[in-house]
């Protein structure tokens, strides 16, 4: 059989409804922090530098709120659409240690390279959904205050008492938001990096994975809130190194949901 059949062929049989999914335990979670911090400590240089950016990019949502605090928290959705194509060059880090290659920081960077087509398709799509959260938060705030509130840089004045109808519909539309993201890419990036699969069948196996096995997903969902949160709030110095941990455990969190056998060599 020629390459081209062989390929094709992989094709056909790759689909979401086909790829083997591995049953998890609520223990694991917790191995593919640890996992990921070994893959942090092994190349901190490599980390670091991601993190450095996370970091960066709270920062820049930092400037944003001062400036226009409404913006703020429709653009804050950006920083989950971001954080996982941010995040593969780590998985690029940790696959290559799987395999028992020296990764190096040129080559995590370039590991777009082979994957950009469908990588575009998949930013597209969460493109588009955080376009719509943004609007939709937009809209929450304007309905709430009867127009675009000038809060002066303080956030406590969002969060007063009397805004208590605002905070839980703008928490319930983002929490609707997150979820949908989280599920189709929780996943799907590390999977499109190791196997030659597209993104819609990345997404779905994504999704079939949260929806087959949706405790320990919403576990390993709450650990990332939760370490992301705590990092954030030292001027979002926790990043520096919350950010890569959780990178590179995200590709072992992959690498265990995902059969083995279907994985590319």
């Amino acid at each position: 059989m020629t390459d081209p059949e062989q390929a094709a062929e992989q094709a056909d049989e790759a689909s979401p409804f086909t790829i083997k999914l591995n049953s998890l335990s609520w223990r694991q979670p917790f191995q593919w922090l640890s996992l990921g911090c070994k893959d942090f400590l092994r190349h901190p240089g490599i980390g670091l530098f991601y993190g450095f950016c996370f970091m960066a990019m709270g920062w820049g949502l930092l400037t944003v709120y001062h400036r226009a605090p409404a913006y703020m928290l429709a653009l804050s959705a950006g920083f989950l659409l971001m954080g996982p194509f941010l995040c593969m060059g780590l998985y690029q880090v940790s696959m290559r240690l799987e395999r028992g290659a020296a990764p190096d920081l040129g080559d995590s960077i370039l590991a777009w390279d082979t994957h950009m087509g469908q990588m575009a398709i998949f930013g597209g799509v969460l493109l588009i959904l955080e376009m719509i959260w943004a609007r939709a938060a937009l809209v929450i705030f304007a309905v709430s205050f009867d127009g675009m509130p000038n809060l002066s840089g303080s956030i406590t004045q969002l969060l007063a008492p009397e805004n208590l109808g605002f905070i839980i519909t703008y928490l319930g539309v983002g929490a609707d938001f997150a979820g949908l993201i989280y599920a189709v890419s929780v996943i799907s990036i590390p999977m499109m990096l190791d196997q030659q699969v597209d993104a819609i069948t990345a997404g779905l196996t994504s999704l079939r994975l949260v929806l087959t096995q949706t405790g320990v997903m919403l576990l390993w969902g709450a650990l990332i809130t939760a370490l992301v949160v705590l990092a954030m709030l030292p001027g979002f110095a926790g990043l520096l190194v919350v950010g890569p941990v959780l990178g590179h455990a995200s590709w072992h969190a992959y690498r265990a949901a995902v059969a083995s056998t279907q994985a590319s060599m």
